[in-house]
């Protein structure tokens, strides 16, 4: 039944477009020196990038990994989808037992009663293969040396209250972070589809997964990748924290990992975040009803016809498992920097990494903007204020005790992007062993503060004309079966908002006609600022609270449907979804402006803009960068923790400001989205939040006051 509801919708996508055209080591010896704070202390590791011993997994690793996942499901009666990706996110396999389910459910209320539909809420035709990529994905991408965390962990923070449940709390700390390595971005690398795995990091179908059954991979500690399982039917999430499940898909999973398991000492359920233990896995390995030692071989079982390795268009060729590559050397796009370039201001090497194409060229020197803040090009950020400031910021990185890593008083690993205001990309890079999803999500902050803070610039098109050129989303409706072609488009396509809605009820619920305007005062939004705005209930966490203007209300609100940041790529990912059933080209590399599917020109790019073009961010970690009081472009920064996110981007700027004395500063206070008094709310827009007692062996407080 699943497939010939998924050949229906895709039947109706294919006429269209043919009518309507259009297309592990934990941390490494890091001398952490700073220009105005003491040096802190390292923990004396391995590195990745001098590892000796096994750091990647083989062919044979992955038969394995699936081979396990099989046995657990042949024992219980069941029939899986798993897939296995690297540390960057190649697809390194997907295997389909025989009898598996094609499609998935996308939902957050099967428990629960109450069916949303909008967004990507209750869409029952995504491919399940696809779907246990993201959770393999997702696995890999939050683990560390440091931490090892899976879908169940990202479940809990990127929940609407923390924990999930919980009524008057804030949301998740990652609260949005599941649009991120979406496969619309223009950082993220796409498959070359050959034999041997590539660079890094790669996209993900649906970006990150909350739905369990998704965890990491290590050998002798090192994180290699992650497994994802798709069994039950249903990429959701869990909403009731207060119990243990038995979930299918993490059961496989966590056979899956036997002998491949995350080091019991960096699990989630070993870390603290503001004060409540994090969740790794309702699955225990005494769970498992399989036998060990009696696995069959992978061959054996397609000999056996139980299951066959399935081709993927854009991530797996669907011959055999391939090796992934080893993190932090130069085959998987991430390597160590120049020693001689990303230093401090005594010259000390920072230990920075950087992202590095097929040729291990830096795709990320920093360069000098070419936009024209002010309509002067004499604001533009130069080559050597790019590198001071990604200097400066890892600087603070080195400096600052992680959050969401082990042991404490490790050093926070970060990345930190820098652009221009047009978002182009000037300079990107990454302290050691960061976590990989940072990568893309430092990008995405980087821009969404650039992007919120351009309102009154006279050098182009104010955040509200670009919005409202946007196309709207086309949502797709959850299908019934048998689906009557003839009908045409009515019978798939549901109402859904303007993104011009979201610029209407900006200046409502901040009494500005002129908010997000050209016309408008000069506001600076951090990502902390702009994610008030975009949270169910404002400022964050009252439930009597009104829901922020960038957001969907209660009742149409939910992690696959948030408002405007999943309404921005929708088109863009059902795109995607029509590509990889062979009906249409890739999506390009810009998740904005595609016109999805609509009754003439489906699929089309109208009105991409470089600012949104990997999608925007609504959790804390970024800053608009100033030169006096003209905008010139932002700074993003994501790892291990946001409060410490906050405090790198924002202390890195003001500490390459001094140092270079050109003018390059943080936002002007009196023109910061904390000052703005909100009609008809107590409460204020926030900016950053620094921690307290942030630094490794000094007892500095209150870092970021007065600046």
């Amino acid at each position: 039944m699943r497939f010939s509801i998924g050949v229906a919708v895709l039947s109706l996508l294919g006429g269209l477009v043919a009518c309507g055209g259009g297309g592990g080591s934990a941390s490494s010896q890091e001398q952490a020196a700073v220009s105005t704070a003491a040096t802190a202390s390292v923990p004396n590791t391995t590195p990745p990038s001098t590892c000796t011993g096994t750091c990647a997994l083989s062919a044979v690793d992955v038969s394995q990994v699936i081979a396990q996942a099989v046995n657990e499901a042949d024992a219980r009666g069941l029939a899986a989808t798993i897939a296995v990706v690297d540390r960057v996110g190649n697809v390194l396999g997907v295997f389909k037992m025989t009898g598996a389910d094609e499609f998935v459910t996308v939902t957050t209320t099967a428990s629960l009663g109450g069916p949303i539909v909008g967004g990507l809420e209750s869409l029952n035709f995504i491919p399940a293969s696809v779907a246990a990529i993201a959770k393999a994905i997702t696995g890999a991408y939050l683990s560390t040396g440091g931490n090892a965390f899976t879908t169940r962990t990202a479940s809990q923070i990127i929940q609407e209250n923390f924990n999930p449940g919980e009524r008057d709390v804030p949301s998740g700390p990652l609260f949005g972070v599941q649009f991120s390595q979406l496969p619309c971005s223009d950082f993220s690398q796409r498959d070359n589809g050959v034999a041997l795995a590539g660079v890094g990091p790669h996209r993900s179908p649906l970006g990150l997964a909350a739905d369990p059954g998704g965890l990491p991979l290590y050998i002798n500690g090192i994180a290699v990748g992650g497994v994802g399982v798709m069994v039950d039917g249903i990429y959701g999430l869990d909403k009731i924290i207060g119990d243990f499940d038995l979930n299918l898909d993490e059961l496989l999973a966590t056979a899956a990992t036997r002998g491949y398991a995350a080091p019991l000492e960096i699990r989630a359920d070993r870390i603290t975040i503001v004060g409540k233990t994090a969740r790794f896995s309702d699955a225990q390995v005494s769970d498992l009803v399989s036998d060990v030692t009696s696995v069959r071989a992978l061959s054996a079982i397609e000999a056996a016809n139980d299951g066959v390795f399935v081709a993927i268009p854009g991530y797996f060729g669907g011959v055999a498992a391939r090796a992934g590559t080893a993190f932090g050397l130069p085959a998987s796009g991430i390597r160590p920097a120049d020693s001689t370039v990303f230093v401090d201001a005594n010259g000390v090497s920072l230990d920075a990494f950087v992202f590095a194409d097929s040729a291990n060229v830096n795709r990320y020197p920093a360069k000098s903007a070419t936009d024209q803040p002010n309509a002067d090009v004499l604001n533009r950020l130069t080559a050597a204020e790019v590198q001071t400031v990604i200097n400066e910021a890892l600087g603070v990185a080195n400096q600052s005790r992680a959050q969401i890593r082990v042991p404490v008083g490790s050093p926070a690993r970060v990345t930190v992007s820098v652009v221009d205001t047009d978002g182009t990309i000037l300079g990107m890079a990454r302290t050691r062993d960061g976590p990989v999803f940072g990568a893309d999500v430092s990008l995405q902050k980087a821009r969404t503060a650039t992007f919120f803070s351009g309102s009154g610039r006279q050098d182009g098109a104010a955040p509200a004309d670009v919005l409202r050129a946007l196309p709207a989303p086309r949502y797709l409706a959850p299908l019934a079966e048998p689906v009557d072609l003839s009908v045409g488009l009515s019978t798939l396509v549901t109402p859904a908002p303007l993104i011009s809605d979201y610029v209407l009820a900006a200046k409502v619920f901040l009494g500005d006609a002129n908010a997000l305007e050209a016309s408008a005062t000069p506001v600076a939004f951090s990502d902390r600022s702009g994610g008030n705005l975009s949270r169910p209930t404002y400022p964050d966490g009252p439930s009597s609270g009104p829901p922020g203007p960038f957001s969907k209300p209660p009742g149409e609100w939910s992690v696959f449907s948030v408002g405007l940041q999943s309404d921005l790529i929708y088109n863009a990912v059902i795109h995607h979804v029509g590509f990889l059933f062979g009906l249409v080209a890739d999506v390009p590399q810009n998740c904005t402006g595609d016109t999805g599917l609509a009754e003439t020109a489906a699929f089309t790019s109208v009105g991409s803009v470089t600012n949104l073009a990997n999608g925007i961010q609504i959790f804390p970690g970024s800053v608009p960068i100033y030169r006096g009081d003209v905008l010139v472009g932002g700074i993003g920064v994501s790892g291990d923790g946001v409060d410490q996110d906050d405090m790198i981007s924002f202390l890195g700027l003001h500490r390459a400001g001094q140092r270079l004395n050109t003018g390059i500063q943080n936002a002007p206070a009196a023109i910061r989205a904390d000052r703005i008094a909100i009609p008809g709310q107590p409460a204020r827009l926030r900016y950053v939040n620094c921690p307290q007692l942030p630094f490794i062996n000094d007892n500095t407080t209150e870092v970021c006051n007065g600046i």
